[in-house]
């Protein structure tokens, strides 16, 4: 049996779309998605701020693009497809971030998958951890997603739930509604779960991971970002956080969403089993921190998994809930951005990342 293979490269601004080509090929992409089928870009859109390394940057979604019309993938069956939070705005973010111009520029639909997109309950085939006791009136899932393809774009970065995310974590924004908050005090098991969904719906999943910039800290929004000039691309999705968890200075094996999706045979969280092709990455490792918080996300996990647990549902799931909401948005939107946030992100657009940001 071979090895599930992940392909990393290294790039630069000047080459980066010639190199997400050359990526997805070093990772054979071609066959793991039918020409035939309808392929979603799921993007990654983590903030409605432009903030380096939070949501997928308009190169990633570009050199994906491309290397898929380039290879004769009908323009027809590609589109662009976008989730939305409680917290966040994919309408704002598409702009900031510089996705609508590049899915304009192509042609590609632009589909945000709570406007007039039938949702439809599934009934998974194989072992469901914890969904059902999230959600007891049952999963719900768009239509749309049931035989078609799917290519995650997400970039490397922490995450103050997961340590990091990476393909797995990306599944969440797309087949679950909007109260996916609900399953944070269970996130580990819930990525295992819809990737058990994904490989019963999807013709073919692959993913693209841009670590051209890469956040350190308490992500996904509050990082520090680090230009690192990595991309990464693979089938297996288990495989790509791994191999991306051990560039960030992780032990993959040990976080919980990777160990459980290894031993349940849903990818390969082991990088000794890995075939890494492309760069030798053995002496990488970027130092990442783990277990950093905000204010927000210690209060957040002090609800979770701390002495609040109790008022879990009375805190999050009743009439109290908005007030979750609104305190997010004061403290990421209206301080930590402002003061903080801005100051980095200016700092990176002077780079020349920046100013191919800029171009976009």
């Amino acid at each position: 049996m071979s090895r599930p293979k992940v392909a990393v490269l290294k790039t630069s601004p000047e080459t980066v779309l010639e190199d997400y080509s050359k990526l997805m090929h070093l990772a054979e992409y071609q066959t793991y998605l039918p020409k035939d089928k309808e392929i979603a870009l799921k993007i990654n859109i983590s903030w409605h701020y432009y903030y380096p390394a939070c949501s997928t940057p308009p190169w990633q979604l570009e050199g994906v693009i491309k290397t898929l019309l380039d290879d004769g993938y009908p323009k027809e069956n590609l589109y662009a497809c976008h989730n939305r939070t409680v917290v966040v705005s994919a309408k704002r973010g598409e702009r900031n971030n510089k996705h609508l111009p590049v899915v304009q520029k192509y042609g590609l639909r632009n589909i945000h998958l709570y406007e007039n997109e039938e949702w439809v309950r599934y009934e998974p085939k194989g072992q469901i951890r914890v969904l059902y006791d999230i959600f007891p009136d049952g999963i719900k899932i768009p239509k749309r997603f049931i035989g078609s393809s799917i290519i995650h774009l997400p970039t490397m970065k922490t995450h103050v739930f997961t340590t990091m995310t990476g393909a797995m974590k990306n599944a969440f924004g797309g087949l679950l509604n909007e109260k996916r908050h609900y399953t944070h005090s269970v996130i580990h098991e819930t990525l295992v779960d819809l990737l058990t969904i994904q490989k019963e719906i999807h013709s073919g999943i692959f993913a693209v991971m841009d670590g051209t910039i890469a956040g350190d800290g308490p992500g996904p929004r509050c990082m520090v970002p680090h230009i690192k000039n990595y991309i990464l691309a693979s089938a297996d999705q288990v495989a790509i956080d791994a191999v991306a968890a051990k560039m960030m200075g992780f032990e993959p094996m040990e976080l919980k969403f990777i160990r459980l999706a290894h031993e349940a045979g849903l990818g390969c969280g082991d990088v000794k089993e890995i075939e890494i092709v492309g760069e030798d990455i053995s002496e990488v490792n970027f130092h990442f921190q783990k277990d950093k918080n905000t204010l927000a996300s210690r209060g957040q996990k002090l609800i979770y998994w701390g002495p609040l647990k109790p008022l879990e549902k009375l805190l999050l799931r009743s009439f109290l809930t908005p007030w979750s909401y609104v305190a997010s948005v004061i403290f990421h939107d209206y301080l930590w951005h402002p003061f903080i946030g801005r100051r980095r992100t200016k700092k990176i657009l002077q780079t020349e990342w920046g100013k191919l940001f800029k171009q976009y």
